[in-house]
């Protein structure tokens, strides 16, 4: 019988090894294939017979006790793994194993105490010893500490004005706090018999189809409420005085709903009212994950239409003669910030604020239309949403942290990039890229673990800028941009466009940012074609001496897409035995063009560098096989030339990092074993752009004869270290304010 049961699993491996191996194009005959496939299947077979047979004769000298206690471990903890314990499965499966085998290796030192036995033991305890410690642990900083670039070059030169004063720094106003709401929050008193102010409730029914089931009955039993009467529940942050003063709505991102989020924004709230803006934390934690379901941004739509309604509550308030909030708030001077699912929630609200019907559902009419100013995004997410958000006209910051867990990568640069400046209103844009941020640091209650228990247990904590200093350089940021936005003082703008100049209110880390004013105008972008010698206006593009130039659309760490477009120039002459010209990237102007270059405009272009590594695909085939394992050659301070030239042939020239330096790949370790970091997060690092500025009036310093107005060709020269990439977008010239 066991012959005979060989002989068929052996005929049929044979017969459909056989078939696939006929019918696998390679470019051989089908004949040779499938008999390349029966060998190959018949080898598998007896190997595999051959080795369940060697584990059979073993288990026979193990009791039917301790086989079935291990299948059942095996069984129960896979059960585990699916249920709840959030590991990557390779991981998991090797602690279970490994707590498996101490426990296999202590008991087998009870039963017989020889040298086997110690050597299992020793060798078992140890290696668990030295997993649990790691995992105890806070982690390794494995990166050398450097002292960024942005934090030691002077800044003088940046502002003609006074030298700016700390936005991060408490202003004149005395700050008063108290909480409004329905009254019907029955778990938090704050929002119930605490309330000062009572508000109304919304019906919301219609924007969360999903709110059923477990959902509908666990929400509604710990809540007191359902989707027909959502609360409209804020902790208000008030200056003290007659008014009237901005208005900002701070609003929370997903997180376990009864671990509260909304008090988790005192440090902004405080800040921002004590300079004299009224600044609300809206309650959302009742749209938030819990045990018994996540709505999986299905809840978006009424994540931003709530915050409309606040404001729509705070107008009802602001015009009721009588009402102690009686024009007491600058309606036409509002900001919106959003952290996490927030984040992305509040350009969906200032999406909604103009239009005139809900877009998923036309019979709902709007009619918001409020004075939203600006958008802060902190760590947000961009995909949640099922439809693709365009702003147009409003001011935009966005925030990231490098080492933000949750959201890996800066979706908050995708909105920016898509919004448009349509009119002629003074506005900008900005991103800011904090090194060492995580994501739940942004707020004061959520920690710094990106992650629950158990998962929490793998992250590498140490490289993360503590609390108090994450908060801090969002205070920085966010207040510069309030003050800017909401308040008309545009010399804050400075602080986006060159961070050095906050280097004295910030902490010691790498900040990148990305700056850009509603007056750029654009020369070359990347997005418009196939073709890398074109660009807009009949601009024409052109490289020499180059070891890499391409266009592509630039990765995430996690292999999606940044929804950007970019040039990637690389020179290697270390690794060039024929070219002794330096590499150039030059962009031609034409008449065509109409830029408007004076002495009062600055060239501006978003910059970042690329590995070195990639130039390793261009070299020849000896040259390959005479680098080495250990051939690895040092990231390189990178830094090169631009020069301009006018219409009559006068140059000048300027470095890169006489305006700015170049920051380094800025690499990470989320996980505290290096071989999780791909299965978790992606790749160390990803492509991150900062802006640089170059005022035109810089250029005609160092030539007198040169003309500001007329200028014909930009190159970039690559001219100061031997080799490198860098990564170039965003090319255009921008009247200084």
């Amino acid at each position: 019988m066991k012959n005979r049961l060989f002989s068929l699993i052996l005929f049929l491996t044979i017969v459909f090894y056989g078939i696939t191996g006929y019918h696998l194009l390679t470019g051989w005959h089908p004949v040779i294939m499938m008999f390349i496939a029966i060998v190959i299947g018949v080898l598998i077979h007896a190997a595999t017979y051959a080795l369940f047979n060697l584990l059979g004769k073993g288990l026979k000298q193990i009791s039917l006790h301790t086989i079935t206690a291990v299948l059942s471990a095996i069984f129960v903890f896979t059960v585990l793994k699916y249920f709840g314990f959030g590991w990557p499965t390779l991981f998991y499966s090797g602690i279970i194993a490994l707590v498996i085998l101490l426990c296999i290796a202590v008991y087998r030192f009870q039963k017989k105490r020889n040298f086997l036995s110690i050597i299992f033991l020793i060798v078992t305890v140890i290696s668990a010893g030295y997993i649990f410690y790691v995992l105890a642990s806070s982690g390794t900083d494995p990166f050398e500490n450097e002292v960024p670039l942005a934090l030691t070059q002077d800044n003088s030169f940046l502002l003609d004005s006074e030298p700016l004063q700390n936005p991060a720094a408490s202003g004149t106003f005395s700050v008063q706090t108290f909480t409004y709401g329905s009254g019907t929050d029955q778990q938090r008193e704050e929002f119930s018999s605490g309330i000062k102010f009572k508000s109304n409730t919304v019906d919301g029914s219609w924007l969360i189809p999903d709110w059923k089931g477990k959902k509908k009955k666990w929400r509604e039993r710990y809540w007191g409420f359902g989707a027909e009467n959502f609360p409209l529940n804020g902790r208000v942050y008030m200056p003290k005085g007659a008014g009237p003063f901005p208005i900002t709505l701070i609003v929370h991102g997903n997180h376990s709903m009864i671990d509260y989020s909304d008090d988790g924004y005192g440090y902004l709230g405080n800040l921002l009212a004590s300079r004299g803006i009224i600044a609300v934390s809206v309650d959302q934690n009742f749209l938030n994950g819990h045990w018994s379901g996540d709505f999986m941004g299905k809840e978006m739509p009424a994540r931003a239409w709530l915050l409309l309604k606040h404001l729509e509550l705070w107008k009802k308030w602001n015009t009721e003669d009588g009402h102690d909030l009686f024009n007491k708030v600058d309606l036409n001077n509002i900001m919106l910030v959003g952290h996490s699912r927030g984040g992305e929630a509040v350009s969906i609200a200032a999406a909604y604020n103009k239009l005139p019907y809900f877009p998923d559902q036309a019979k709902e009419r709007f009619n918001f239309n409020f004075g939203i100013k600006g958008v802060v995004a902190l760590a947000p997410t961009d995909y949640r949403y099922n439809r693709k958000i365009i702003l147009n006209d409003i001011n935009f910051l966005s925030i990231q942290g490098s080492y933000d867990a949750d959201e890996v990568s800066f979706w908050g640069m995708r909105p920016y990039r898509r919004l448009q400046f349509t009119d002629s209103i003074s506005r900008f844009k900005s991103g800011v890229y904090i090194h060492h941020a995580n994501h739940g640091q942004f707020n004061s209650s959520w920690g710094n673990s990106d992650f629950g228990a158990p998962t929490k247990w793998l992250l590498n904590l140490e490289p993360l800028l503590k609390e108090e200093e994450q908060q801090e350089a969002a205070k920085v940021f966010i207040s510069a941009f309030a003050e800017a936005t909401l308040k008309a003082n545009q010399e804050y703008r400075s602080i986006f466009k060159n961070v050095s100049i906050a280097k004295e209110w910030l902490p010691n880390e790498y900040y990148l940012t990305s700056f850009e004013p509603s007056n750029f105008h654009t020369i070359a972008d990347f997005e418009e074609d196939l073709n890398i010698t074109t660009a807009k206006d009949s601009t024409r593009l052109n490289a020499q001496n180059l070891a890499l130039w391409k266009e592509q659309i630039l990765a995430t760490r996690d292999k999606g897409s940044q929804e950007n477009s970019a040039v990637i120039l690389g020179w290697d002459y270390e690794n060039s035995a024929t070219v002794s010209e330096k590499g150039v990237y030059e962009i031609m102007l034409t008449a065509k063009n109409s830029i408007p270059f004076s002495a009062h405009s600055s060239l501006q272009f978003t910059l970042g560098a690329g590995s070195h590594k990639w130039l390793d695909i261009n070299l020849t085939e000896v040259q390959k096989e005479a680098k080495t394992e250990d051939d690895k050659r040092e990231i390189p301070q990178l830094d090169f030339t631009i020069q301009l030239t006018d219409h009559t042939g006068q140059k000048s020239a300027l470095k890169v990092s006489e305006i700015k330096g170049i920051t380094k790949p800025l690499k990470t370790r989320f996980t505290k074993f290096e071989f999780l970091d791909k299965e978790m997060i992606g790749e160390d690092w990803e492509v991150q752009l900062q802006t640089y500025h170059f005022p035109i009036a810089y250029f005609s310093k160092n030539n007198p004869e040169f003309n500001t107005e007329e200028i014909s060709a930009i190159k970039f020269i690559f001219d100061q270290t031997e080799y490198g990439v860098v990564v170039l977008d965003e090319i255009g010239i921008a009247e200084v304010d």
